[in-house]
């Protein structure tokens, strides 16, 4: 087991990907610290790994606050003496189109995706320098946060401000041998569920089946047990050179995506003026575009529909 010996912290554990998650690194041999803000649901999936022969205790806690960092880090250090891998996966949508968006909307998904991120990591890479570790932290994104998505401004905003801070952490930890790096995960979850386009892989899912091919590969979605993989690679000693990355992952795909980068440039002498751009502004027929386009379903997957 590549996670002997080893413990982690797995944010939003309670179910979906986040058990995912803690259930494929307890299988590779690390004590988990579960989190979830239901109580019952917690302590159900550190049962869950217990029962399949790994080393679990649940923080039931909201993320966000310092407070619930140093707890989940209090917990992996009292109870399996150490930490070593931290997953930052607790997450909450509020999705509404900008006008509808209230402050509180948005407040709430920036506190526990972006906040609850930056308080766990500074808390367990706090842990790592003082005690010499050279530890892992995952946070996951969004293909929100890659490339937006209508009605979801909060979520959009938290999930691009993960991998800005991923990608600056790793610059920062380096010297410590501390690896940082973001996975986008696009996997069936509770969401999907309710969404007529990816209604036949969730049915299949649910019967026990595989996925058809269009969804696992030609869009790359898969079930959350096909993320944990990436998950478990990242927190071990083979990834120790793979640090500022984001990478994507869902059903048979696995992807490295860019950094943002200049995709075109132009030059004038004197510089840019208003009266130059407004008569001929150089990128009008190369705007980058924005939010996914899925491809049309194929006819025997499309939804059913009720008939009289």
């Amino acid at each position: 087991m590549s996670l002997q010996g080893k413990v982690a912290i797995v944010t939003g554990s309670g179910r979906g990907l986040g058990l995912a998650y803690a259930r494929e690194l307890a299988r590779q041999g690390a004590a988990v610290v579960v989190n979830d803000v239901d109580a019952a649901v917690a302590e159900e999936a550190a049962a869950t790994i217990t029962a399949d022969g790994g080393r679990a205790v649940a923080v039931v806690a909201p993320v966000g606050s310092t407070e619930t960092a140093r707890a989940l880090v209090g917990a992996a250090v009292e109870n399996f003496g150490g930490l070593d891998i931290l997953v930052t996966n607790a997450g909450v949508l509020r999705d509404k189109s900008l006008l509808k968006m209230t402050d509180e909307d948005f407040d709430l998904v920036i506190n526990v995706h972006l906040r609850g991120t930056f308080t766990c990591v500074r808390e367990a890479y706090a842990y790592f320098k003082e005690n010499n570790v050279q530890g892992r932290i995952i946070a996951i994104g969004s293909p929100t946060g890659q490339r937006g998505n209508f009605g979801q401004t909060n979520y959009a905003a938290a999930k691009a401000g993960i991998v800005g801070m991923v990608r600056t952490w790793a610059m920062e930890m380096k010297k410590a041998g501390v690896t940082a790096n973001a996975v986008i995960p696009v996997a069936a979850t509770a969401m999907t569920k309710t969404v007529p386009y990816f209604a036949a892989a969730v049915e299949a899912d649910e019967r026990g089946e595989a996925m058809p091919d269009f969804f696992r590969k030609t869009l790359g979605f898969g079930t959350a047990e096909d993320v944990a993989g990436l998950i478990a690679f990242l927190a071990s000693e083979g990834a120790a050179g793979i640090t500022g990355q984001a990478i994507g992952v869902g059903g048979d795909r696995l992807q490295l995506w860019s950094h943002p980068e200049a995709v075109e440039s132009e030059y004038r002498d004197g510089g840019w003026s208003y009266e130059e751009l407004a008569s001929a502004f150089p990128f009008a027929e190369k705007q980058q575009s924005v939010g996914e386009k899925f491809p049309p379903l194929p006819a025997d997957l499309q939804p059913q529909t009720a008939t009289n």
